[in-house]
């Protein structure tokens, strides 16, 4: 192809022709013709209409709201969910699909990890049939928004044991009381997915809580420094009044609580490679074009070892998360085995993000160079969906038998 053919390319073509140049040993080669073909449309989606406003959105604290319906088309919301996936796919495939959405902007990719892998599962997983159907096909579209209310202000890695929010049954009724924070989408949801013990039996439950309830509110956390775009909620519920049918019946523990979590861990893990991947495809083209000394800079080889580094640690996440993903698929999914996969994939891509910040020099931490915002990003990442201390603790058990929780 001569250059002047290659340029006239629209930006969709030339992206579904490439390979990621951080995908050193072709692991998406591995999807089927299907799910590679959507990856192929959701990268070309994510670099047409995120990537031109992803620094401005970063930088505003907003989240492009009109985007939700346009990438519902994509698939990804309830990919994996029988009832209103669009095709059949792979938690592989799905992995690869949050890397694609971290690649080009974390803030997408943790709306959708919200949306789908928290708030969507939590209904597939603890909700009835009939719930199901009432909710999840308008989630699938982005006609209605999710979020997922576990986190408490003063109850974060002990969820389990230390849940505040209660739950009182009142006949046909339940009455809610607490406060949530972190809540990702809480502000411009229409439905959350609330946690909460109930008095009678000390056991935590779910309940489908619409966000125009009378004494439910939600309040933005301000002045992050990572994940500026997505829209973290403060949630207060006082005498918030829930009917039987909106409490997910199938949720009876917290340990269905964590088979919500189990699911989305290890996308959460995809994400980070996305993440790491971004900086890297910034800090290589950086380096190909920034020159000094008369040459550039890619020809130095402390600047190489930098970018070396970078790609193995993604290739080794890759593969990690791969083979977690496909033990998923075979049925064979182990708390420790997402917990090893996020602990990994976070802490590989926050060395990857700072080594790729070094390449730049003073221009990795200007947002139109590239890495800045995952910089940033990746210090939220590393720690939601379970620090890397906990789920070190998860892995720990399962190698030695004894738990070191506490």
């Amino acid at each position: 192809m001569t250059p002047a053919a290659a340029a006239s390319l629209d930006t969709t073509e030339r992206v579904q022709r490439a390979h990621l140049e951080a995908d050193f040993y072709r692991f998406q080669d591995d999807l089927t013709d299907v799910e590679r073909e959507r990856v192929l449309a959701l990268r070309a989606f994510m670099e047409d209409r995120v990537a031109p406003i992803a620094d401005r959105t970063w930088a505003d604290a907003e989240f492009p709201t009109h985007l939700i319906r346009p990438l519902a088309e994509t698939g990804v919301l309830g990919s994996g969910i029988p009832l209103v996936a669009r095709f059949e796919n792979s938690a592989v495939y799905r992995g690869w699909a949050a890397l694609e959405m971290g690649r080009v902007d974390a803030g997408m990719a943790t709306f959708v990890g919200v949306q789908s892998g928290l708030a969507m599962n939590a209904i597939a997983v603890a909700g009835s049939e009939d719930q199901q159907r009432a909710w999840l096909p308008r989630m699938a579209t982005g006609e209605l928004v999710g979020a997922f209310g576990l986190t408490e202000p003063l109850s974060g890695s002990d969820s389990a044991r230390g849940l505040r929010t209660t739950a009182r049954r009142e006949g046909d009724t339940w009455v809610l009381d607490g406060e949530k924070r972190w809540i990702g989408n809480a502000t411009f949801a229409d439905v959350v997915v609330i946690w909460a013990k109930d008095v009678a039996d000390g056991q935590v439950k779910g309940f489908l809580v619409t966000t125009d309830s009378p004494g439910f509110t939600a309040t933005k956390i301000e002045d992050k420094i990572s994940l500026r775009t997505v829209q973290n909620a403060d949630i207060v519920l006082r005498d918030v009044r829930v009917p039987e049918e909106r409490r997910l019946q199938r949720a009876r523990s917290f340990r269905d609580t964590a088979a919500v979590l189990r699911l989305t861990r290890c996308e959460v893990a995809w994400q980070a490679i996305g993440i790491a991947v971004g900086a890297y495809e910034a800090a290589l083209r950086y380096a190909r074009e920034r020159e000094q000394f008369g040459k550039p800079i890619a020809r130095h080889q402390l600047v190489q070892d930098l970018l070396v580094r970078s790609v193995g640690n993604i290739t080794a996440s890759i593969a990690l998360c791969t083979q977690a993903s496909a033990l998923q698929d075979r049925g064979d999914h182990r708390d420790e085995f997402s917990a090893l996969a996020k602990a990994f994939a976070t802490a590989r891509m926050r060395e990857t993000v700072g080594w790729c910040r070094e390449v730049l020099g003073g221009n990795g931490i200007v947002l139109g160079a590239g890495v800045a915002r995952s910089f940033a990003d990746a210090e939220a990442i590393y720690s939601y969906e379970g620090t890397r201390e906990m789920n070190t603790l998860i892995v720990g058990r399962a190698i030695t038998g004894h738990a070191a929780f506490v």
